[in-house]
């Protein structure tokens, strides 16, 4: 995060991560948008620590594999808005974005609280999003 002064209140903007190959993410890119490319990757969460948050925001439809957030774990918890449908995530380790169905806008958002992550997210086609454990 970035921040800046005006009209003497602090603001933050937020700070980008395009991601174009296999990533684990660390704890110093907490806070950071992801932005997914056309080519789906394996991105690795830290493991779990308070106050850790990252938003991935697909920019360009996937044309050929699937990307996948995947935690050590099974700490993934919460829920997706998929195509108008609640699609539920309790004990997961795995995310999915599928190919050719997460669109540009449609995005996740993970946070921990040092015990779990927990998600929400919007993906405008039906099974454009899904939620595994091993």
């Amino acid at each position: 995060m970035s921040t800046y002064v005006s009209n003497d209140v602090t603001r933050i903007r937020p700070t980008f991560k395009a991601v174009t190959a296999d990533t684990t993410l660390t704890a110093a890119e907490s806070g950071q948008i992801i932005i997914l490319d056309a080519i789906g990757e394996a991105i690795t969460l830290p493991a779990v620590s308070e106050g850790l948050n990252y938003k991935f925001i697909c920019s360009v439809t996937a044309v050929t594999t699937d990307w996948t957030i995947v935690a050590a774990t099974d700490v993934i918890y919460g829920s997706a808005q998929v195509a108008g449908a609640v699609v539920p995530a309790s004990a997961e380790n795995t995310i999915t974005l599928v190919v050719a169905k997460f669109l540009p806008g449609d995005w996740v958002s993970l946070i921990s609280d040092g015990t779990n992550w927990y998600v929400e997210g919007s993906v405008v086609s039906g099974a454009g999003c899904t939620f595994t454990a091993p």
